[in-house]
């Protein structure tokens, strides 16, 4: 499903990621975790498109097709899709008009009719429930006047709502209390199907009781300098980066 081979990728000059190879397929969960600033964040901003960051060598494929030359709306329409570590406000316009635009958005770029009103109401009752998410907040701006887990649980909402084949999930965690951080995970898991592939980026095992991954790769230095299977991820909880830090030469 997705295939990256020798990607590079620098802002303003500056290398971050510095030969990325990633392999996903349908139906996989992956886990990505790393320390702070070792370019976790980038590869997700790289792969959903974001202009900002400019890609020096390398590739890579969705579906086949060269992600790299896709427009950033078009990754979105293919079914990429970013869940953010900040989600940002969207000052006057609701959610319930921002999704229904989305979605139909989707639904013309793959040969389908739009849906009805009657139809898309019916959708959004039905996938607001996957993250327990408050209905009265549909009908309020994008995000805004949110608390923390509400912005979180409305970027799983919209996830559910667009139904991508591959979800980049960016630390979707971070600021969560124990309670939204199962709600979200949970959310995350009741969506994983045969056909779709999700990427979590985390820097906590916790997230990793809820969303099990397949694969855990460890980030460093824009670099993934090792792999391994779920258990990884809670040896890195008891014992941190520093045996693979320094067993790692450049």
């Amino acid at each position: 499903m997705l295939s990256v081979k020798n990607l590079h990728a620098s802002v303003d000059g500056k290398e971050i990621l510095r030969g990325i190879d990633l392999e996903v397929r349908a139906g996989e969960v992956h886990a990505i975790m790393g320390p702070n600033g070792s370019g976790k964040s980038t590869l997700a901003s790289v792969l959903a498109g974001n202009e900002k960051f400019t890609v020096t060598e390398g590739s890579a494929s969705f579906e086949g097709q060269d992600l790299l030359a896709m427009s950033i709306e078009d990754r979105a329409r293919s079914g990429l899709f970013l869940g953010f570590q900040y989600p940002v406000e969207i000052p006057g316009v609701t959610m319930a008009n921002f999704m229904k635009l989305a979605v139909n958005e989707q639904r013309k770029f793959r040969g389908q009719e739009p849906l009805s009103a009657a139809e898309f109401l019916k959708l959004m009752r039905e996938k607001s429930t996957v993250v327990e998410l408050d209905a009265k907040l549909t009908s309020r701006a994008v995000n805004e006047g949110f608390s923390g887990g509400e912005k979180k649980k409305n970027e799983i909402f919209q996830m559910a709502m667009l139904d991508p084949k591959l979800a980049i999930l960016d630390e979707t965690d971070s600021g969560l209390d124990i309670d939204a951080l199962r709600i979200v995970a949970t959310g995350v898991t009741k969506l994983h199907t045969p056909q779709n592939a999700t990427v979590v980026i985390t820097h906590y095992q916790r997230l990793l009781d809820y969303i099990v991954p397949d694969v855990v790769h460890v980030l460093y230095k824009g670099r993934i300098i090792h792999s391994g299977d779920k258990t990884l991820a809670l040896k890195l909880e008891k014992e941190g980066y520093d045996w693979l830090i320094n067993e790692y030469k450049e």
